[in-house]
């Protein structure tokens, strides 16, 4: 395994359970999406990846969580290179060990939020009373409980997006990728949010990974790192 630079000074015995690219390009046709990028997600860390539309962004992400599969370089989880694994095993690594938020929240609307919270740990087997114990309990901390047996659907795009930010982190992920997770809500309900997202991991030590435009948005992460043109550019810095 060879070690990135990052200006960390950090060693791969250091780098072990971080999230990392190493050199990542993907084109989509004749169009290069990465060029070479490069990062490492510090394990506990929130991190906010910023960079105009289409620098690359959403790709980098896609390729991190083992989504795409880049066409050169390596993407880790940990010690799982997800590039050389099987679609099975990188969906396994997904279902288990990573969490998601997407700007629209993605819930299905036919089914309760409790239901939506619930569905991570179905998938991995857990017992049905466990399961609703502890979506009821992060409902509860983002302050939704009491529109846990309303349907995705009828509830108000802050409450649906508060029910999507506790499915993605129910089953304790190892990591949390969110990509512009406010984007279609409000000033107010944004920061609630977000509030709850950076609480929640930080409670839970969860290494997260915030892709956005939005300043507002970077001001909540520990780092700042900014993509263009398929690159990760310029050194971490505080985005406060």
């Amino acid at each position: 395994m060879t070690a990135i630079t990052t200006g960390t000074g950090r060693t791969d015995a250091e780098l072990a359970g971080f999230v990392r690219g190493e050199g990542l390009r993907l084109s989509f046709g004749a169009t290069p999406a990465l060029r070479g990028a490069s990062l490492v997600l510090p394990r506990g860390e929130i991190t906010a990846l910023m960079g105009p539309s289409g620098s690359g962004k959403s790709t980098l992400m896609h390729c991190l969580a083992g989504i795409l599969r880049p066409d050169a370089g390596q993407a880790w989880l940990g010690d799982q290179q997800l590039s050389a694994l099987s679609e099975r095993q990188r969906s396994d690594a997904r279902l288990n060990r990573m969490g998601f938020v997407f700007q629209n929240g993605d819930l299905v609307p036919e089914l309760t939020l409790l239901e939506n919270v619930t569905l991570p740990l179905q998938l991995t087997g857990s017992k049905s009373r466990t399961a609703r114990e502890r979506a009821r309990e992060l409902l509860g901390e983002l302050g939704i409980v009491d529109e846990a047996d309303r349907r995705a659907g009828a509830v108000s795009g802050g409450q649906a997006q508060r029910a999507a930010i506790a499915r993605a982190l129910v089953h304790r992920p190892d990591v949390l990728f969110a990509d512009e997770p406010t984007g279609a809500l409000d000033t107010s309900t944004g920061e609630q949010a977000l509030d709850a997202i950076t609480r929640l991991a930080r409670q839970a030590q969860i290494t997260v990974l915030l892709v956005t435009h939005d300043n507002r948005v970077a001001a909540h992460a520990d780092r700042l790192l900014t993509m263009r043109d398929g690159r990760v550019v310029g050194p971490d810095q505080d985005p406060k």
